[in-house]
């Protein structure tokens, strides 16, 4: 495997025999179903992490935590993620998304396990308990952000002018699993209680890391079920293949002003997702009244309808940027998702009825999610051969947010109440909305 994401090998250069007199006529399909997979990671990996937001609030009433506290523990997932966005990029370059995968798996299910062994405060003192879990939930950031390795394989098993489709599924298999994870982990945690949460939900990572080891190949010439019509297929639109990255891709990386105005925009983008993740629970809970049980299923319409927006959101972005070309294409999905996200959370805000708002909140995690399929989609295509690098430095960009708003939410509340918070959401997304006036998706 070559340290870096490079473009698979054009249908007219050379390729081993072996592989072309195996491959039988017509398209297989294969490259869908490493979607499919694509998307039961990005769920099993959604849930793994976001579960801490939904049983934070029994966590605060059994540990004697504070919002702001537990804002530390969930900010530490944030930054742990942030942090090896980069580094992380480059491993998943060098090892391949097969193998990064399958060990990251594994991470995540032990982790995930540990939280519930954190001991309690009648055995350890409250320093030590907030530590126990800064540190868990840093080491889940840490695990989870290779993830961007997706970008990487993406661009080796889709065409060039169909890789917003595919990065928009993968994030409706993020969204989904943010909607499970409310009813699911409520459920459990009135079942099981919090620590049980964590333990019953810990094996789903053993065995997604089983089957992507099983079924995951790097490239669409090395799996065996791939037949020659869907190999050209794949690679019939690439350019003239470039040679392996240097070492330095990461210099070449920071130094390309469109992949730093899409981090930027994603910085603001990502400050409304964080508050879904990381607040929209409690928010429901403590600011909309409602019950337990009820939190967590209302707490599940705004993901479900985040994963619909970006579904529509890829097939838009792929189809108008085919039409009006990609720098118009992306754009108007963009800046046009953000602006409405940014209204959709005012009204939120602002409403009377509970049931109301979670309508507006439902609408505007769709509008938000619209957007991503372009952001990934442009990242790729500005980076090209350093894709998945590129791809590193957009999601620490739209994470280090992350460690930011996990903080900046409950000080607000504290000082302000509910609505400034979700008015300061609104504001972060009107900027990158103006951000994408500024990026230029077709320019390498």
């Amino acid at each position: 495997m070559s340290s870096s994401i490079r473009y698979p090998l054009r249908i007219d250069a050379p390729r081993p025999e072996v592989m072309l007199t195996s491959r039988e006529a017509g398209s297989s399909g294969i490259r869908w179903r490493i979607v499919a997979l694509l998307v039961l990671a990005s769920f099993v990996a959604y849930l793994l992490r976001s579960n801490l937001s939904v049983a934070g609030e029994r966590m605060i009433v059994d540990l004697g935590l504070s919002k702001v506290q537990l804002g530390a523990v969930l900010a530490a997932f944030a930054w742990g993620y942030a942090i090896f966005q980069f580094p992380g990029g480059i491993w998943g370059d060098r090892v391949g998304s097969r193998k990064a995968i399958a060990i990251l798996a594994v991470g995540w299910g032990v982790v995930n396990l540990a939280v519930g062994f954190t001991p309690s405060t009648s055995v350890a003192s409250p320093m030590v308990v907030i530590a126990s879990l800064m540190t868990l939930r840093f080491l889940m950031g840490v695990l989870q952000a290779p993830l961007v390795v997706f970008g990487g394989t993406i661009a080796s098993w889709f065409p060039v002018t169909g890789w917003a489709v595919p990065n928009g599924w993968v994030n409706v298999g993020l969204t989904f699993g943010a909607a499970a994870t409310g009813p699911l982990i409520t459920w459990l945690v009135s079942t099981v209680g919090w620590r049980g949460s964590f333990m019953a939900t810990a094996p789903l990572g053993l065995m997604l890391a089983g089957i992507w080891w099983w079924y995951v190949r790097d490239t669409p010439a090395e799996h065996a079920g791939v037949r020659q019509a869907e190999l050209e297929l794949i690679t019939g639109d690439r350019p003239a293949e470039r040679p392996r990255s240097e070492p330095g891709a990461w210099k070449r990386v920071l130094r390309n002003r469109q992949v730093v105005l899409l981090s930027l925009g994603y910085f603001c983008s990502n400050y409304l997702f964080y508050f879904f993740f990381n607040w929209l629970y409690i928010y429901l809970i403590e600011s909309r009244k409602f019950t337990m049980l009820e939190g967590g299923w209302y707490a599940s319409a705004p993901w479900i309808t985040g994963a619909i927006g970006a579904g529509i959101g890829a097939y838009l972005c792929d189809g108008l940027s085919k039409r009006i070309g990609k720098r118009r294409g992306m754009r108007t999905i963009g800046a046009t998702g953000l602006t409405l996200a940014a209204g959709l959370m005012l009204l939120a805000a602002n409403a009377q009825s509970a049931y109301v708002c979670v309508l507006f909140l439902s609408l505007c995690l769709a509008c938000q999610q619209l957007t991503e399929g372009a952001y990934w989609a442009a990242t790729i295509s500005v980076a090209e051969a350093d894709a998945a690098t590129a791809c590193g430095v957009l999601n620490t960009g739209g994470n280090v947010v992350g460690g930011i708003g996990a903080l900046m939410v409950p000080l607000m509340v504290e000082s302000l109440g509910w609505p400034a918070a979700l008015a300061a959401a609104s504001v972060f997304a009107l900027l990158g909305a103006g951000l994408w006036f500024l990026i230029d998706a077709d320019a390498p």
